[in-house]
């Protein structure tokens, strides 16, 4: 017989998503398959996935800009994350502060 756990919830939602798969391979001959996630949470930021290692952060512009976020969350040299960099600046887009 098992017994009941009690969960104190902060939140429990249902959300539509769209993820895109994409695999590229740039100049230093990384390969890097991602799974990438746009949802209404987070302000609009992308969910990036890295498959091969299921690292997953949360990502937008301001992440893009900081110096080492990449590399340090993804562990990638530092030549690594510039092909990353250019190419997640063509897929994240602005963050939107709904609840202001």
């Amino acid at each position: 017989m098992s017994a009941t756990r009690e969960f104190d919830y902060l939140y429990d939602n249902k959300e539509e998503t769209t993820t895109r798969f994409v695999c590229f391979v740039g100049e230093t001959l990384r390969r890097f398959d991602l799974a990438i996630t746009s949802t209404n949470r987070f302000y609009g930021k992308k969910l990036v996935t890295d498959l091969q290692t299921g690292r997953t952060a949360v990502i937008g512009p301001d992440d893009l800009a900081e110096e080492g976020y990449l590399e340090h969350f993804y562990k990638l040299t530092d030549e690594e994350a510039a092909e990353l960099r250019a190419f997640l600046e063509e897929i994240v887009g602005p963050v939107n502060f709904t609840d202001l």
